[in-house]
């Protein structure tokens, strides 16, 4: 049943009863039934057309709700499509006032969430734009008349959160080119020129356009001021060099260098014109002492020569080194040399630096192969001798090491540059086996000195008997002088034989006889008396020195018979 049937039906009940009331006071008061007719009639009437009223009123009612609920879903539709949701269900059954209530509610929501998109949006495309003109990027596409859906939004936040990185990025990487450019341009005295270099040292830092194109335009003009930079500081170098070089040669005073020492540091363009003017006062005072300069220049050529191991032939082949006629002429050739042997040596440093290393090892074999060979190194005391013979050892041993590695690192020389290296005017390994040729032969060379000397003086003392000795140092010990004696071979303290010559033991001279001969060793000695006019020292005195005892600086041989 509707609504308004009911409220009729009500309210006819009670029209009916306040009629009845009305009948009821009008009898008690005595109103003619005409008049109670009349007057019921009239009530009706009014009755009647307050419930027309009341049902109009309603009906209209219902219509506005209807009307309302229409436009309502109409536009919450509208609504749930521009901002991407599902549309608006009603749960349950409701009654149409409920309905109308619910949906305006949910309307004004919705009316509330695409105004708060189309903000966000705005505001992100005022950043993306801003953005986006700074970084001279292309705007962000999305279309501004709709309402963005929630994905669209975080994506545009997204872009614009990356907008901001990539002008962080940009932007500190501007800073510190530009902080270089900057140094580079003080460092060359160099004014701003273009007006792009005047965007980057002289305008705001924010208002450059941090475009790609301009990042790769900063970074270009950086390298060029760089390039520039180290071509400065090489000229300066190579400035300071030559200023240095013409020191040594003219032998300039250290006062007047250290009245330069301020430019002889930095590249800047003032620095480098004070080493281009000290240059020039230095090659007009080289003119003026040529003869000098080239002296220098000999000097430093024959330093190079002995550095990478010229022969007589290969310096002799350099015929300016040996003119006397001191000109401008001659001083050019002698720099055009110097120049290429600098670059010769620097070129091959690491080999000749290894000959070298074998020369010096080479040549401290060759001493210790000579204190090898000299009796008195038996008389050196501190360890010495054996300090020799472990380093004597050692370079043995690394000798033929360094042989080799020369050697591998000659031959991939040799192979690189389709030459020979050569030492000395022959190639090093054929120089190397000379030298151990001529140390070998030497050896045997000294070897047969010394033979041959034993036999001469064997055969002398055969016939003549051995020459007298005078002692080095003390000759003759006091029965009561304290020390020790230098212990002496069996054969020394042994007695000759009744044919041989006597002498005193402490500085007394043994004449040999050609024919006698010490027992051979296991056989006893023949002890004979001493017939000198001298004491003969205790046995016990003797063997108690016997450790300290020196005969004419050394050990007494098997043919020496002390007495």
């Amino acid at each position: 049943m509707r609504r308004s049937e009911v409220l009729a039906e009500e309210s006819i009940v009670c029209l009916q009863k306040a009629l009845n009331h009305l009948r009821e006071i009008w009898e008690l008061i005595g109103i003619p039934e005409d008049q109670r007719l009349q007057r019921t009639e009239v009530v009706k009437k009014h009755i009647k057309d307050l419930l027309d009223m009341m049902i109009a009123e309603e009906e209209s009612l219902k219509e506005r709700l209807i009307k309302s609920i229409s436009i309502c879903q109409k536009e919450l539709n509208t609504l749930c499509s521009e901002l991407h949701v599902e549309p608006f269900q009603e749960e349950g059954e409701t009654t149409i006032l409920q309905l109308e209530k619910d949906l305006r509610t949910q309307v004004e929501l919705m009316r509330k969430q695409k105004k708060e998109r189309k903000q966000e949006l705005k505001l992100l495309q005022e950043q993306d734009q801003e953005l986006c003109e700074i970084l001279c990027m292309p705007h962000y596409g999305i279309d501004s008349t709709s309402v963005p859906s929630l994905e669209e939004l975080s994506q545009f936040r997204q872009h614009v959160a990356s907008l901001r990185e990539t002008k962080a990025s940009r932007h500190e990487e501007f800073v510190n080119i530009k902080r270089q450019i900057i140094l580079c341009m003080e460092e060359l005295d160099h004014t701003p020129d273009t007006s792009f270099e005047r965007d980057v040292v002289c305008e705001d830092e924010d208002a450059f356009c941090l475009s790609l194109e301009n990042i790769a335009t900063l970074q270009k003009l950086l390298r060029q001021l760089e390039m520039r930079k180290s071509q400065n500081e090489a000229v300066c170098e190579g400035l300071r060099a030559q200023i240095r070089e013409l020191w040594d040669r003219l032998q300039i005073p250290e006062e007047e260098r250290e009245a330069v020492a301020t430019v002889m540091t930095g590249s800047k363009a003032k620095v480098r014109k004070a080493l281009q003017l000290e240059v020039d006062r230095l090659e007009e005072l080289k003119t003026q002492n040529m003869k000098k300069v080239i002296e220098a220049i000999r000097v430093e050529l024959a330093q190079y020569w002995d550095q990478c191991f010229y022969s007589q032939e290969q310096r002799q082949a350099f015929a300016p080194y040996y003119a006397e006629d001191y000109t401008e002429n001659l001083l050019q050739l002698h720099d055009a040399e110097i120049v290429r042997l600098r670059n010769y040596y620097e070129v091959h440093k690491e080999l000749f630096e290894g000959v070298q290393k074998w020369e010096e090892s080479w040549r401290l074999f060759l001493e210790f192969e000579r204190k090898a060979s000299d009796p008195s190194r038996f008389t050196n005391r501190g360890g010495n001798l054996l300090k020799e013979e472990k380093q004597r050892a050692k370079l043995q041993k690394t000798l033929p090491k360094l042989e080799e590695e020369l050697k591998a690192r000659i031959e991939m020389w040799e192979q690189e540059h389709s030459k020979a290296f050569v030492v000395n005017g022959q190639k090093f390994m054929e120089y190397v086996m000379e030298q151990w040729e001529m140390h070998r032969l030497e050896k045997e060379r000294a070897k047969q000195e010394r033979q041959l000397k034993n036999k001469k003086q064997t055969e002398t003392e055969m016939l003549y008997g051995s020459a007298p000795r005078t002692p080095n140092k003390r000759r003759g010990l006091a029965p009561n002088t304290p020390g020790k004696v230098r212990k002496l071979n069996t054969t020394t303290t042994s007695n000759a034989t009744a044919n041989s010559s006597i002498r005193p033991v402490f500085g007394g001279t043994v004449y040999r006889s050609p024919v006698s001969r010490l027992p051979p060793s296991g056989s006893k000695p023949v002890t004979t008396s001493t017939c000198s006019g001298k004491k003969t020292p205790r046995a016990g005195r003797h063997g108690a020195n016997k450790e300290n005892l020196e005969l004419n600086g050394s050990i007494l041989s098997e043919g020496s018979v002390p007495l």
